[in-house]
């Protein structure tokens, strides 16, 4: 009992840092707004695969990365995830660095009711009745934003789609979380050199000619990359994703008062409602998890009672 409470606790600690991260994250993208999102992607890539490398040697994971190479099904597993992770990196940038930031928050807010979904589809978990009513509100959340402005929110969705299978598939893997995230960025890393080499073409392109500060910035990528994914993937294999759903509204209200209030972006009316739909339904999933989770604490006092 008590391994498990730990691993619940560090669990809960590595998810808040994981969001608390990534919704500061937009400060740090918005430092380098003048860079190209496809620039900043590749410094991303980069960046991050060798801070992950130094990572795997200081902790000598040498024989789990052997190993894991050794797999050629977990490798292609891994293939897959890396291009939901790139996808989902390339997204996100593009919509900070386009004013986009409300549309990141609501991806990342419709995030955690769809992996609840995707939690219930393909790992066999149950929801209430109460939870079933908070999901179908932020499908209608989405509806209305459908109706009111005659589009879908294809950034936000996108966000949302390509980080829950992600969060999914890596759920589903037995990989350390620091190897995982080494060789998915590997994976991704000659695409990235052969597409800085011959296709960025900037003032910002050569980093010999750029100045100290701008260049520092560009290398911190891989610190704001790496960080709050290295804590997602640890959380993500202590804590249901019903759990780690719970979580992942911090990450977006932290966007979302950035954008609103610091960045003065635009928030429509319809855009409002969307918000409001998810909100809503997130207290009511929140307040039934709560809710569930004393009632089950106190059935087994009880019977430890009367054992």
């Amino acid at each position: 009992m008590t391994v498990t409470n730990n691993n619940d606790r560090n669990g809960v600690i590595n998810a808040i840092s994981a969001y608390v991260l990534w919704g500061l994250a937009p400060i740090y993208f918005k430092l380098i707004a003048d860079v190209s999102s496809d620039e900043i992607m590749v410094h991303r890539i980069i960046w991050s695969s060798l801070l992950l490398l130094l990572i795997v040697v200081i902790s000598k994971r040498y024989r789990v990365l052997i190993n894991t190479l050794k797999q050629p099904k977990l490798l292609a597993k891994l293939a897959l995830t890396a291009i939901f992770l790139l996808v989902n990196w390339f997204l996100f940038i593009w919509a900070i660095n386009n004013d986009h930031l409300l549309d990141a928050s609501l991806g990342y807010f419709i995030n955690p009711l769809f992996s609840v979904a995707l939690g219930v589809i393909f790992l066999g978990e149950h929801l209430r009745k109460m939870q079933k009513f908070a999901v179908m509100l932020a499908l209608s959340g989405v509806l209305i934003q459908l109706v009111a402005i005659g589009s879908l929110p294809i950034v936000s969705l996108g966000l949302a789609g390509t980080f829950g299978i992600y969060g999914l598939l890596r759920k589903k893997m037995h990989i350390d979380s620091f190897v995982g995230l080494f060789v998915e960025s590997s994976m991704m890393l000659p695409l990235a050199i052969i597409y800085w080499i011959y296709f960025v073409d900037s003032s910002t392109a050569n980093m010999l000619e750029n100045n100290l500060n701008l260049n520092m910035l560009l290398i911190a990528a891989g610190i704001v990359t790496t960080a709050p994914l290295l804590c997602f993937t640890a959380a993500a294999k202590r804590l249901t994703l019903s759990t780690l759903g719970f979580f992942q509204y911090i990450g977006p209200s932290i966007m979302f008062f950035l954008a609103t209030f610091y960045y003065q972006e635009a928030l429509e009316p319809a855009k409002l409602f969307t918000f409001a739909a998810i909100w809503l339904a997130l207290i009511i999933y929140s307040v039934d998890s709560l809710k569930s989770r004393k009632e089950k604490r106190k059935l087994a006092s009880n019977e430890q009672l009367r054992s």
